[in-house]
């Protein structure tokens, strides 16, 4: 990805929150793509956004708890 903009801040908490935000924002976009698959009546391609959804909510969940253990530490 040479053309995306480098990191702001040289910050690994600053990634994580990046990531953890982006993994959660994926889970309400699937939505919308599990929606417009129904609408056309492809079962097959909802439930492999179901499934991408779901990934996404576990690194959301698990980011999140990354995140507050390393808050409370520093």
């Amino acid at each position: 990805m040479a053309n995306e903009p480098q990191s702001p801040l040289k910050d690994k908490n600053y990634n994580l929150i990046s990531v953890v935000q982006a993994s959660l924002h994926y889970v309400f976009q699937m939505e919308t793509y599990i929606a417009d698959a129904e609408r056309q009546g492809d079962q097959e391609l909802a439930s492999w956004f179901r499934k991408i959804q779901e990934n996404n909510k576990k690194a959301g969940d698990q980011g999140k708890e990354l995140l507050a253990k390393r808050l409370s530490e520093d």
